[in-house]
């Protein structure tokens, strides 16, 4: 799709907004609620079809994570192709109507443009989340972002691990935004995470907007973090936690992280240091939610990925 470092894409004609995919991150399920409610004309662009939607509503409004299965993992090939039936996770169900509606995914049918909002209980501030350093145009849409909202901070997270990647609800669409804000708990509101991500989705819609009107972005930079490392919490032979992060680590979120740096703490006190090799970067630090999924943050290193002009076909 490019030729001489410009890449030209069709209008984004089709843009949904995803809230709720996990039930109890409330800045989503509440944005998309009240646009979906009476505040739609916020989110509409001029040309721009901006369709809000409730992705796991039974886990929102049981205010939990999900009800079966994490619908944030339930996308791939396998599930999306599985036979129709009751017997189905309800997530596994509800990513399959998802993909109908929103999809196919990998197809030219599907939504142009998918922005998926997330709460984290972790201290990472606005972080957009990249699946594809190829995808240059969201990588002109989280530079744009980025200086918007400047001086303020938005770090953009570049996760291409395929186990992860093609599996999340906003994969569907030719473009997936992933938003993740916080610190926040939870089933818990807080009002300044809910503006953050407010402003953010209004950036997002005025790039669309200005790209379909023909403006054409020249090359740019982003600074990305690459997600490198996914560290679990130590434990004993039994499987169970035997130290917490370390009061020096915790809420330092894209803080660099240095060899013999305090990781953490065991019950009685005693430190335990990060033994890497070189500075990394971690986020997603004592997330509440990863604890099933023994993590206890991820670590990540810094790079600058080069994005080609963009113009509308």
């Amino acid at each position: 799709m490019s030729s001489n470092n410009v890449a030209s894409f069709n209008e984004a004609r089709r843009v949904a907004i995803f809230g709720g995919t996990h039930g109890n991150e409330m800045s989503g399920v509440t944005l998309v609620n009240l646009w979906m409610m009476n505040s739609r004309e916020e989110i509409q662009r001029k040309g721009v079809e901006t369709q809000p939607f409730i992705t796991n509503p039974k886990a929102v409004e049981k205010c939990s994570r999900y009800v079966d299965t994490d619908l944030n993992r339930a996308f791939t090939t396998e599930n999306l192709s599985a036979p129709n039936g009751k017997d189905l996770p309800y997530e596994v169900q509800r990513a399959q109507e998802i993909n109908r509606l929103f999809g196919p995914k990998g197809s030219s049918e599907a939504y142009d443009v998918i922005f998926d909002l997330h709460n984290t209980t972790s201290n990472m501030g606005c972080t957009l989340i990249l699946e594809s350093s190829k995808d240059h145009f969201n990588l002109q849409m989280m530079n744009y972002i980025k200086k918007a909202i400047a001086p303020d901070s938005c770090p953009v997270l570049l996760n291409e691990d395929p186990g992860l990647k093609y599996a999340t609800a906003r994969s569907v669409a030719k473009h997936s935004v992933g938003l993740e804000v916080g610190p926040q708990p939870q089933g818990v509101l807080r009002s300044n995470i809910f503006e953050a991500m407010r402003i953010i989705l209004k950036h997002a819609l005025d790039f669309i907007e200005l790209f379909n009107e023909g403006v054409e972005f020249p090359p740019c930079t982003v600074d990305v973090f690459k997600v490198s490392e996914r560290m679990d919490y130590p434990r004993d032979a039994n499987g169970n936690i035997i130290a917490m992060v370390h009061p020096n680590l915790q809420d330092c979120d894209w803080e660099p992280l240095t060899p013999g740096d305090p990781m953490f703490q065991t019950f009685d006190g005693k430190t335990i240091p990060y033994e890497g090799a070189g500075a990394v970067y971690p986020t997603f630090i004592n997330e509440a939610a990863y604890y099933e999924k023994q993590q206890a943050f991820v670590t990540t290193r810094r790079e600058t990925l080069a994005a080609n002009a963009i113009r509308k076909v």
